[in-house]
């Protein structure tokens, strides 16, 4: 069996539909209106955020951080994908598809991070609402944001390092029309057990502590609304969660689902598997926006009268 290094391993093959690629084309418009969805309403939570000076608070600082990481996650992956359902161009060099592969887990992981840093956030203006803008103020949320980066990057230096000194064979096709770790050192017929923990390994300190860490923030929430007097008040609390709540749930679920079909669904048609890679990239970028945009008031209020002093221009 022939064996190559990364450094002169033929280009790997990009894969969409299995059976279907006669309907590629038509596939790729549902994509086109979800990248434009999620474009157009990541950019208008930025825009609001960044015009509407009283919008300028904690809360909204971590939420334009999470449209960030979305369009981020739209940009790495829109270009292979649309190049496969529109024009059928499968090929990707190695060193590419390592730099996607490396950028589409940075994307997803300071997303999770970034969700931590609102529970925290939702949990300060919550419990101590008099000390909110004191305790989450502008070097506590730079410090966050600078941390949850630097922890991304820092964990995820090894994945590519050690995947370059694997070893190929003649198989180069992937499993989705983008790169992702699991397909990449698939494809290798040398041992690969270290590149697996090690992925398994990145994958709990940051999924894992993500999560454990906002549950308990939602544990200490709740406790503190129960203690609230007013039934007024304890609803009037908890609807600020509403908006947080379900950008978790957007991520972690597909998350979740993609995890245990990969891990427990062998026997699964492969359609099962590909859907699942594209809910998990491309649900929470498309949805997050749609979110706060119908459940966040002061979103909502200042989204519709930017778009009444453009039609007031146009007309």
């Amino acid at each position: 069996m022939r064996l190559f290094n990364s450094s002169n391993f033929q280009p790997l093959l990009l894969s969409g539909f299995s059976g279907l690629e006669a309907y590629h084309p038509h596939i790729s418009i549902l994509f086109c209106v979800l990248y434009l969805i999620a474009i157009f309403g990541n950019n208008s939570i930025l825009t609001v955020i960044w015009v509407e000076q009283s919008l300028h608070e904690p809360m909204y600082f971590f939420l334009s951080m999470l449209a960030v990481s979305d369009l981020g996650l739209c940009a790495t992956t829109l270009s292979t994908m649309l190049k496969l359902f529109l024009f059928n161009a499968r090929e990707i060099n190695f060193d590419a598809c390592l730099a996607q592969m490396y950028f589409i887990r940075i994307f997803s992981m300071m997303e999770s991070g970034i969700l931590l840093s609102m529970a925290f956030d939702r949990y300060v203006a919550i419990s101590n609402p008099l000390r909110y803008t004191a305790i989450l103020n502008s070097s506590t949320r730079l410090k966050f944001s600078v941390g949850f980066v630097l922890r991304v990057i820092t964990v995820l230096i090894p994945a590519p390092v050690l995947i370059k000194q694997l070893k190929f064979c003649e198989a180069n096709v992937l499993s989705h029309s983008y790169c992702l770790h699991p397909d990449i050192i698939k494809l290798s017929c040398s041992d690969h057990s270290i590149n697996s923990i090690l992925g398994l390994t990145v994958i709990i300190i940051t999924f894992g502590v993500d999560s454990v860490l906002i549950l308990l923030s939602y544990v200490k929430i709740l406790f503190t609304v129960l203690g609230i007097a007013s039934q007024e008040e304890r609803v009037k609390a908890l609807n600020t969660c509403v908006s947080h709540i379900c950008a978790v749930l957007l991520v972690y679920i597909p998350m979740l689902g993609k995890s245990i079909i990969h891990c427990f669904g062998k026997h699964a048609p492969p359609v099962v598997h590909v859907i699942m890679g594209y809910v998990y990239l491309l649900v929470p970028p498309v949805l997050n926006p749609v979110v706060y945009g119908i459940k966040t008031h002061e979103i909502r209020t200042h989204l519709l009268d930017i778009f009444k002093k453009i039609s007031k221009n146009v007309y």
